[in-house]
């Protein structure tokens, strides 16, 4: 029996309006799982910024917290403050703040250029209103220079006022862990949550690692290949790695799952009841 542990789910925003009505089904139907909240992701530099609105606008109110991703870079300072004082009218309290990517061919970095400055800028703004979580990366974040510097970097947004984090999705508890050990050293004990992403598509997994910096293990990926365009055995073998991967991490002390749901509801739902933790 597996321990309980609070759980989270995102959402990225559909470009069109069959996504939007299939996400407010996936929306209905996740919420049965009683998550903590949901987040809703934002584009480089703002770009899915009035569909990620509009997803908020969907979700806001009915149950489940909803909890929007804000990035800074490329960004302006009065643009980031109006959307803060939308959030706060509409009661939501949660935001997740993070540097993300610059808009391809957009030049300079904007008036906040990292994760800590859009930290100690909400704080500046909003006091201790919002509950603040940002990115962590047990493996490193593929544009640090080293291991150190990325830590020193996570370290710098939890003293400019972050209250917890969420992980990119990885497949090795081990890198977790130690991650959790490097930052206890330092002094940071924050909830760290592993992010967790469900494998259901051989070519979208390896896809989305290589751009993001995430490790997928040769053994993961060998099995992977080994069952070609065979998809059940493919869904079946990644739910049971991810499911062994989750166990791994609440038997360790992970403070709580946050799971990719890439806007679908099956494979996230199998893994939460099959976890014990609906």
């Amino acid at each position: 029996m597996t321990k309980h542990v609070p759980i989270s789910f995102e959402f990225f925003p559909p470009k069109t309006d069959a996504g939007a009505e299939k996400l407010r089904l996936v929306h209905q139907e996740l919420q049965q799982l009683n998550p903590e909240f949901f987040s809703i992701t934002y584009g480089a530099g703002g770009s899915t910024r009035e569909r990620t609105l509009a997803a908020i606008a969907d979700f806001n109110g009915k149950g489940t917290p909803v909890t929007p991703h804000l990035s800074c870079i490329g960004d302006d300072k009065n643009r980031i403050a109006e959307l803060l004082d939308l959030y706060k009218s509409q009661g939501i309290d949660r935001i997740v703040a993070l540097r993300g990517d610059l808009p391809s061919g957009q030049v300079g970095l904007g008036e906040l250029p990292y994760a800590q400055d859009l930290v100690r800028f909400i704080r500046e703004h909003s006091g201790n209103y919002f509950h603040i979580e940002v990115a962590a990366y047990p493996e490193m974040h593929p544009q640090a220079e080293n291991f150190d510097t990325d830590i020193k970097r996570f370290v710098e947004k939890a003293q400019a006022g972050a209250n917890a984090a969420i992980t990119q999705f990885f497949f090795n508890p081990d890198a977790y862990f130690y991650f959790i050990e490097r930052l206890q050293k330092e002094g940071v004990d924050i909830p760290v949550a592993p992010g967790i992403m469900p494998i259901t598509n051989a070519n979208n997994l390896i896809r989305f690692a290589d751009g993001t910096g995430a490790d997928v293990p040769r053994w993961i990926r060998k099995q992977l290949q080994g069952y070609g365009d065979d998809s059940k055995s493919i869904q079946a073998f990644g739910h049971e790695v991810v499911v062994k991967l989750c166990e791994r991490l609440i038997a360790g002390g992970a403070p709580s799952l946050h799971f990719y749901t890439m806007n679908t509801t099956d494979p996230t739902r199998k893994l939460v009841k099959d976890l014990g933790l609906a």
